[in-house]
């Protein structure tokens, strides 16, 4: 029998029981739709990810007393860390293959009011140092911002985003007007470029003031971040080693000890949220192998149902010289179709259930095109797996047999 006769025979058998085929493919439909619709959402948040963790540049590192990426509660052994400070950010200055060092402390929840205006309970400020621009990637769009000056004199000065712009000063520049946080009082210098949202949240509520100011105000007891810059890309490497030698002497770590600090690019944290997903992609995958064997195994009834239905037409066509392999060919491609059809329509699903969670939520999706040819790979392999049985013993009736049967 000739492939194009097999599709034809195979799609007329399952136009005459569509509610039946249907509901046969149901278990291949919920596996496939698992697989695109998690696929979706894990690449969409990868991708998204790498965007957002690369923001570090080719040629920078960040030290910080924990890990960047922490699941559930801290581990002992990382609460009871020494905090990283501003004396031991200025040390790796003197290391020769570092370019620049900016130390962060971080403020959030505040609020800045302008006379009688102020902005909602929820601004993130940095105490920072010039080079935090270029390691986090704020870059001023009118004013100028914080400089050496400013820190070393413990100025009173403040670079603010686009939303504390537009909720303060909605017709007028901010440039030298006074506004106020927690009661203390800055002159505005500088406003940020537009930095547009991640999941849902606004990256221009967000200001910026030199760190020894952050310090007079706040204190000094909290642990920084230090963003490290190397002087070259091939430079990264040796960087890192004399960072790592002069926190430890710094911070007194014994010889033979782990560091009591992290270090990470922006590689090493992508790698990181890589190996992470990898597990969610392998239990998507092992869900919808479990939905793929139901919808086999429901393949497979569903085609011995259909052999000792049609075991007249066997005989028929046997008597009238279909061979034995034209008979099992003609059974696997209808069960094969059968596990395929559940399989688009489960891709279908799939694609609409990732569209509909990028529309109702923050999270981003994307479907990745190895995904498709995995349910369809998967489908396909289902289909003569579980429809090898129900064609070999359609092939093998007895055609006199077969023709007697009521």
């Amino acid at each position: 029998m000739q492939i194009n006769e097999s599709l034809t025979v195979a799609l007329d058998a399952m136009r005459a029981n569509k509610m039946r085929s249907i509901l046969t493919t149901l278990g291949i439909i919920i596996g496939v739709t698992t697989i695109i619709g998690m696929m979706s959402i894990v690449q969409g948040l990868q991708n998204f990810m790498v965007q957002e963790l690369s923001v570090l540049g080719s040629n920078t590192f960040q030290v910080q007393k924990d890990p960047a990426v922490q699941f559930g509660r801290l581990d002992e052994k990382y609460r009871n860390r020494k905090r990283l400070t501003l004396e031991q950010a200025e040390a790796i200055r003197n290391a020769p293959a570092v370019k620049a060092v900016g130390p962060e402390d971080w403020q959030f929840g505040r609020i800045v009011r302008f006379k009688e205006k102020k902005t909602n309970p929820n601004v993130i400020m940095a105490g920072a140092t010039p080079e935090f621009q270029t390691a986090n990637g704020y870059f001023v769009g009118e004013g100028r911002f914080i400089t050496t000056e400013d820190v070393d004199l413990r100025r009173n000065v403040i670079v603010i985003g686009l939303d504390i712009v537009e909720m303060l000063f909605p017709h007028s520049s901010a440039i030298g007007n006074d506004v106020r946080v927690d009661e203390h009082k800055y002159k505005v210098i500088g406003t940020l470029e537009e930095q547009g949202s991640s999941f849902g949240q606004s990256k221009d509520n967000f200001a910026v003031i030199p760190i020894t100011t952050c310090h007079k105000y706040y204190g000094d007891k909290r642990s920084l971040n230090i963003t490290v810059q190397a002087k070259s890309v091939e430079a990264l490497e040796e960087a890192k080693e004399q960072t790592i030698g002069i926190l430890r002497t710094q911070r007194k770590v014994p010889p033979g000890k782990p560091n009591d600090f992290e270090i990470f690019t922006s590689e090493s944290l992508v790698n990181t949220f890589n190996d992470l997903s990898k597990y969610v992609k392998v239990a998507a995958i092992g869900i919808a192998l479990i939905s793929l064997l139901v919808g086999g195994i429901g393949i497979m009834n569903i085609m011995l149902v259909s052999v000792t239905e049609r075991t007249k037409e066997i005989g028929i066509r046997k008597s009238v010289g279909a061979k034995q392999s034209d008979i099992l060919w003609q059974f696997m491609t209808e069960a094969v179709i059968l596990s395929n059809i559940g399989g688009v329509m489960g891709i279908v699903l799939g694609a609409l259930v990732g569209l509909l969670i990028g529309i109702a939520t923050p999270l981003p999706t994307a479907i990745p095109l190895w995904s498709v040819f995995l349910g369809i790979g998967f489908c396909t392999i289902v289909g003569m797996f579980f429809g090898i049985y129900p064609a070999v013993k359609a092939s093998r009736l007895n055609p006199i047999t077969a023709l007697r049967y009521e």
